[in-house]
């Protein structure tokens, strides 16, 4: 069966190992690997005859223009669509294998029968909106690459069908590919300027209809605890295993954690644990949409360490924290036409489209405090992170007319909009 050019795309990114990784994220990009992708999306760029592509070789960031074709340019703003070409470290994105299910019948997948891993609609209800379509998932062994290469896909898939449909009218078109977004350094040497956009979308969503214009507040913790070893044998009242006092800690936190919140609520999660009897070190990230909130989190998390070292000694536990991102509504609802601009698409595409908060952060949180005005679309998939995820053919190539819409309604409204990047 022959494929679109979203599925074709999008089949043959997911084969290239594009993971990212924490332990190396004091670079950019944090593995060489997610240079072959980029270099691979130049290609094709140039290929379709976008102008101004551009890959930048220290950092691995990719970025093209499709020029305007209408003479009022000025009167158009430069609408910019980014996506991001790294996968997470959770899970391997190594040897991906991906498959396609024609006509899902609405039931649990088996992705793997030997080592029972099953794609259980109880865990992803989502997929009862998928039944009598195509779905694309794993072997069970990998993640599948939908975040984000489903984004990658379809504005690839957009661009080659602007290029080859010099009829349909639109302003200045600006393509971006990051890395290391999973990573948090998704933007951290991103050219605002140079992309030359007055506003841009990120293509980095879940299921059709999903957009987002806030999501967290973020911020990340380092605790580490000291702890004195002696024999155990002699250790009543001299040893202190840090190991239980990292336990201890984490006990006195509220029971607010991902796999017990939902919507607006806020956490705490601890991301990473290791240590000895002498030292311990936990990994946090703390979370939430309102910024009062936030902050109290925050101060929590600090006067806990502190209310424990009056327990066990001054200096046992130690706090490293800072902020990552923070939500993007309080600058985008300043200029709420181009969230409505993608209602708009939706709506023009038949689809109901569902403005959610995101409980997670995109490269367009920090795009927007940086100047460049930068809301969520979605891209057809779920499952994201895990072995589990899949992508729905369908949804993805109406995700692709999407974009088109917005494309075409931009033009349409002719709506003046110029933001100087700071």
């Amino acid at each position: 069966m022959a494929y679109s050019t979203v599925v074709e795309n999008f089949l043959r990114y997911v084969k290239i190992d594009t993971q990212s990784s924490e332990e190396t994220s004091d670079k950019v990009p944090s593995t060489d690997k997610q240079r072959d992708l980029a270099k691979l999306l130049t290609q094709e760029l140039t290929a379709l005859g976008a102008a101004d592509v551009r890959y930048d070789e220290e950092h691995s960031y990719v970025y093209a223009v499709i020029p305007s074709n209408i003479d009022d340019t000025d009167k158009v703003p430069a609408v910019g669509f980014i996506a991001h070409m790294d996968t997470a470290p959770a899970v391997s994105g190594a040897h991906v294998n991906p498959r396609i299910i024609e006509n899902y019948d609405g039931n649990d997948i088996v992705l793997d029968q030997e080592k029972n891993i099953v794609t259980r609609v109880s865990d992803f209800p989502m997929l009862k909106d998928c039944k009598g379509k195509h779905l694309i998932v794993t072997d069970g062994s990998t993640l599948l690459g939908g975040d984000d290469k489903a984004g990658v896909a379809e504005i690839m898939a957009m661009a080659a069908h602007l290029m080859t449909h010099p009829e349909i009218k639109h302003g200045k078109i600006c393509i971006g590919f990051t890395p290391d977004e999973e990573v948090g350094n998704g933007v951290e040497y991103f050219d605002i300027k140079g992309f030359g956009a007055d506003y841009a979308y990120t293509v980095d969503g879940g299921m059709l209809g999903d957009m987002s214009y806030e999501c967290f507040h973020a911020a990340g913790a380092v605790l580490t605890v000291t702890g004195k070893s002696v024999h155990p044998g002699y250790a009543k009242n001299v040893m202190k295993n840090a190991i239980k006092l990292a336990y201890e800690f984490h006990a006195a936190l509220p029971d607010e954690c991902p796999e017990n919140t939902e919507g607006y609520e806020g956490f705490y999660h601890v991301d990473n644990m290791k240590g000895t009897v002498e030292e311990a070190v936990a990994e946090y990230i703390i979370r939430d949409h309102d910024k009062t909130k936030f902050e109290a989190r925050k101060a929590l998390f600090l006067r806990t360490a502190e209310a424990l070292n009056e327990k066990y000694g001054a200096g046992a536990f130690q706090v490293k924290m800072s902020d990552s991102y923070c939500n993007m509504r309080e600058m985008i609802e300043k200029e709420m036409h181009i969230v409505d601009n993608v209602v708009a698409a939706m709506k023009q595409a038949g689809v109901t489209p569902e403005i959610t908060a995101i409980r997670g952060g995109t490269d367009g949180a920090r795009l927007s405090f940086d100047g460049l005005l930068c809301p969520n679309i979605c891209t057809g998939t779920g499952g994201c992170h895990g072995r589990n995820e899949f992508a729905c053919v369908e949804d993805m190539e109406k995700i692709v007319e999407i974009l088109l819409n917005i494309v075409e309604i931009t033009v349409k409204n002719m709506l003046p909009f110029r933001r100087s990047p700071k």
